[in-house]
């Protein structure tokens, strides 16, 4: 599929998506959660549908995050925009140099990121931030056909670990073979970094990681288990990771 093609087909799986309805659980509480809006959101249109992924369309690093917060993505319509936790994340986007503003209120606020792409493993805001497993599946061919899409990607920087499980079972489900396993294995760890190859060619690999970080949720941010340093840290791996050409030939 041409670099043209591959962007069409991105946006016409955005059109797709916010049209899903498959979950009843989450229909009902993204839809509830709009019809409740606390008070310093009051009058404010809510998107309360599922959202897309966004960025950079030539991203070589696409993170990966959980659900849109009920009164964050699921009230302006875009991943991590409008609530602490992209407060966190974005101002590190903007410190690593990745996007253009440290903050981000709406969807029309004139954030761009710079070769970064945002999405989730799940398109809906959940009741407690914690989709079922059944939800999870269903969610799964929509993350999967963004990434397949997204033809520049190098690093899968997961946050938290049902992101972090997620986009293992992609590169699983897609053949991906593990090149560099340290002795610990594919764990979930901060900062954890583990590396593929998505081309049977040895001698051509295409490395694509995976890269593992605390999600910037208000919990591990307020209690100090993520750190902006500490964050600051792990994009500068994925930067770093993504700007290699091939994968470390053997020891």
């Amino acid at each position: 599929m041409s670099h043209v093609s591959n962007r069409r087909a991105l946006f016409g799986l955005h059109a797709q998506i916010i049209t899903c309805r498959a979950c009843p659980r989450l229909v009902a509480w993204r839809e509830a959660a709009a019809a409740a809006a606390p008070r310093r959101f009051q009058g404010q249109p809510y998107w309360a549908r599922p959202l897309p992924g966004f960025g950079d369309p030539d991203a070589r690093i696409v993170i990966v995050g959980l659900a849109p917060a009920a009164h964050g993505g699921n009230r302006t319509g875009r991943m991590f925009t409008g609530d602490q936790s992209g407060d966190f994340l974005f101002a590190a986007l903007h410190r690593a140099g990745l996007a253009n503003q440290p903050s981000s209120e709406t969807r029309n606020d004139g954030l761009t990121l710079t070769n970064v792409y945002i999405t989730a493993a799940v398109r809906c805001a959940p009741p407690a931030n914690r989709p079922t497993t059944a939800e999870r599946e269903a969610c799964f061919p929509w993350l999967a056909t963004e990434l397949d899409l997204l033809a520049g990607k190098r690093v899968l920087l997961a946050l938290g670990r049902i992101a972090f499980d997620t986009c293992r079972r992609y590169l699983r489900e897609r053949n991906a073979a593990p090149s560099l396993t340290p002795a610990h294995g594919w764990r979930f760890a901060h900062g954890a970094a583990y590396s593929t190859t998505l081309t049977d060619d040895p001698t051509n690999p295409l490395p694509l990681w995976l890269v593992a970080s605390y999600h910037p949720s208000q919990q591990n941010t307020f209690t100090g288990r993520l750190t902006p340093a500490m964050f600051d840290a792990v994009l500068q791996t994925a930067k770093n990771l993504a700007s290699k050409r091939a994968l470390p030939g053997p020891a």
